[in-house]
């Protein structure tokens, strides 16, 4: 979860944002832009833009039906909030609607917080690793967001993302078309569908963040080479981290990968510095950009792209929070917390 910022004039959005997309289904609320100036040109842009992408992306059947194989996404039956026992600490924004937004400054570590960020980052990929072990068809996302939820609390942690801006559940369940952000619900997991867990905990003072996209019984070949070049991505943008290399390198790294197997990238939707706090600086782009920023020794974010088989903009649905392609086509997502060490990066969300 994070929040919107405005970077040379362009809205963007942390992997986890209290602020809503601009093209919405429901009417355009405030936008919060660092500079207020150009808020309504840019507003005005973005739905111009939006509404061209309507009409080149999103025609469909009347049936609500893609290529008449999958049915679009629908909304389910969301349960009440869980329970956290009154032990285990909690993040500041809990009990909070507002979402607390981007922290200034990086997060850089000593090695007491090292630690720290270790066990964060082991304990959320273990509870992503189990999550995955529930992904088969009948499967309800809520039956994993419970799961998830008994799991981190019998560990001593906080589910990160429950009440973060008011959001409700304990894990995002991210299926098919929706790119991030998935509410989980009644809905049952179909033979065929991908499905992005993404998992966040916090353990002792310290979030630990990541997300894997899965399999659920029987997917086409088309869908998983769209998972396979997702992770590729991320852990080629792994790869070139290490103390002074620009930001703007990852996004490079990403973007020249996926468009060699012609997927889209998405912009609205970033990774973040996490620490202490769940979303601080640098905003991490996955495109090519040309923001500028040195990673630190010892400091710790997330990269986290996102890629789509179609159309890159998403719709943000009624409950403020789901977001879907625009026209329906895939996409699927992966996530770690890394570390800039002396030697490079360490990934800390991994077994």
């Amino acid at each position: 979860m994070a929040w919107s910022s405005s970077l040379q004039s362009r809205l963007l959005l942390s992997s986890f944002l209290g602020d809503r997309l601009v093209h919405s289904t429901k009417p355009l609320g405030p936008l919060r832009l660092c500079n207020q100036g150009k808020k309504q040109a840019s507003v005005q842009l973005s739905r111009t833009l939006c509404n061209l992408a309507e009409l080149l992306f999103n025609r469909r059947n009347k049936d609500d039906s893609l290529n008449n194989k999958r049915k679009r996404l629908q909304p389910g039956e969301v349960s009440p909030c869980l329970t956290v026992p009154d032990h285990i600490p909690r993040p500041s924004y809990v009990n909070s609607r507002q979402s607390p937004g981007i922290a200034s400054g990086p997060e850089v570590h000593d090695e007491r917080g090292i630690e720290c960020m270790r066990a964060s980052g082991r304990l959320a990929a273990q509870v992503l690793e189990y999550a995955g072990t529930l992904v088969k068809p009948g499967t309800k996302t809520d039956e994993i967001d419970k799961a998830v939820h008994e799991m981190i609390i019998n560990n001593g942690a906080y589910p990160s993302p429950l009440g973060y801006g008011g959001f409700p559940k304990s894990v995002c369940t991210s299926v098919n078309e929706c790119i991030c952000h998935g509410i989980p619900d009644s809905r049952a997991l179909e033979d065929g569908d991908i499905i992005n867990i993404d998992v966040t905990v916090y353990l002792d003072g310290y979030h630990g963040d990541t997300s894997a996209t899965f399999f659920c019984g029987n997917v086409d070949d088309e869908a998983k080479k769209l998972v396979q070049v997702t992770r590729e991505c991320l852990y080629n943008a792994i790869s070139i981290c290490a103390p002074g290399v620009e930001f703007n390198r990852i996004g490079k790294t990403i973007h020249n990968y996926a468009d060699k197997f012609r997927f889209g990238v998405v912009r609205q939707f970033v990774g973040h510095g996490v620490g202490r706090v769940f979303h601080a600086d640098p905003v991490i782009l996955h495109y090519r950009n040309n923001e500028r920023g040195r990673m630190l020794l010892g400091q710790t974010f997330t990269i986290e792209p996102m890629l789509t088989m179609g159309s890159t903009n998403p719709v943000i649905w009624a409950d403020d929070w789901t977001a879907v392609t625009e026209d329906g086509r895939l996409s699927a997502q992966f996530e770690h917390t890394i570390l800039i060490t002396e030697n490079g990066a360490e990934i800390l969300t991994q077994c």
